[in-house]
């Protein structure tokens, strides 16, 4: 059921409707070692944001997941409050729409690639396809047998993927309720990352591993081991032939995913984003430029490294709880970052002031 928009958002016919609180925070202090990394000059200002970090307030329990769309103008969140929140990237970051229907907390958001829909995977075992012009739930997927943790999609085809606490990938043709394909595993799923061409998916597990699925022939292609904990999240470089996973052994690690690479896939293990005792699935991103990976972590901050050399670039703070997801916008030097103390940040960043 599509729910009204609450009084204190803004719908997008109702200009003149109070939005929800988008505020610029105390003085935020990114640093390593005590030195600012990035901090943005007010009079070099490179972004469209309002101000160099935009706080972004409304929801009413911990924010799961955000995800800015792939033109970079609109930023999807959501969370326990079990509410799909899309706001608006520039100006005063007015909410213009509350997406209602999951019966549990939503774990993950999922823009396709005109922007002009969205998936959100539930514990409620399902996954919802929303129409964001109007707000209705197009498609309901049902079939997983438990908790849906993660969604992927490749850039060329409409096919989706979720992964589940029941231990399996299945396949989805939004234009079909069923599910096209199921991929059985061995460990409930917990990350998903979609080669760009889609004929490969990696999947990362409660059993540590992330396995790299052949998507035409529905068999394990080859498995990426390392990880000593839970695979919370995983990112592909947006070039490929890279990938970043994240676990709940408090590292990061970038893979060497390319045909006919060397027997070690491993080439970095990046660290200082601790996973703390909460146990999130969280998130890692690269940037749009493929320079930096970041994730969030317990330490309520947002952890960036040089990819290459593996230093680490910044610890960025500014939140109260848990940081579960991060993204960079496709365009601009902008750093979205969805936290436990239910709030999301936008950050202008400048990492070559370093």
């Amino acid at each position: 059921m599509v729910s009204p928009l609450p009084k204190r958002s803004r719908s997008l016919s109702e200009d003149s409707a109070e939005a929800l609180e988008a505020k610029k925070p105390r003085a935020l202090v990114p640093h390593v070692a005590g030195t600012l990394v990035a901090a943005v000059d007010p009079q070099r200002r490179r972004s469209g944001l309002q101000a160099p970090t935009m706080q972004l307030t409304g929801a009413t329990g911990e924010v799961l997941t955000g995800q800015f769309d792939p033109s970079g103008q609109f930023v999807a969140s959501a969370g326990f409050d079990r509410h799909v929140l899309l706001w608006r990237t520039y100006g005063d970051c007015p909410n213009y729409g509350l997406l209602q229907g999951h019966r549990g907390p939503v774990m993950q958001v999922l823009w396709t690639a005109d922007s002009a829909h969205l998936y959100s995977a539930s514990t409620d075992r399902t996954l919802a396809l929303w129409d964001t012009a109007s707000g209705e739930r197009v498609r309901r997927l049902r079939g997983h047998g438990a908790i849906v943790n993660c969604v992927a999609r490749p850039g060329v085809t409409t096919t989706m993927a979720s992964g589940s606490d029941d231990g399996t990938v299945r396949l989805w043709d939004p234009r079909e309720r069923p599910a096209v394909a199921i991929l059985a595993g061995r460990a409930p799923v917990t990350a998903l990352a979609y080669a760009p061409d889609g004929d490969q998916l990696y999947a990362g597990g409660l059993d540590n591993l992330i396995r790299v699925w052949d998507v035409r022939q529905r068999t394990v292609r080859s498995t990426l081991a390392g990880h000593t904990d839970t695979v919370t999240g995983l990112a592909l470089h947006p070039e490929g032939g890279l990938l970043l996973s994240y676990a709940m052994d408090s590292t990061a690690r970038v893979w060497d995913v390319r045909p006919f690479a060397p027997a070690e896939r491993c080439l970095r293990t990046l660290e200082g984003a601790p996973a703390g005792f909460e146990r999130n699935l969280v998130k890692p991103a690269w940037s749009a430029d493929g320079e930096f990976a970041a994730t969030g972590g317990a330490d309520r901050t947002v952890t960036v490294w040089d990819h290459r050399s593996g230093q680490l670039v910044a610890k960025l703070a500014g939140h109260k709880g848990n940081v579960n997801q991060v993204d960079f916008h496709p365009r601009e030097p902008i750093l979205l970052s969805a936290s436990t103390d239910r709030t999301l940040l936008l950050g202008e960043y400048d990492f070559g002031a370093r």
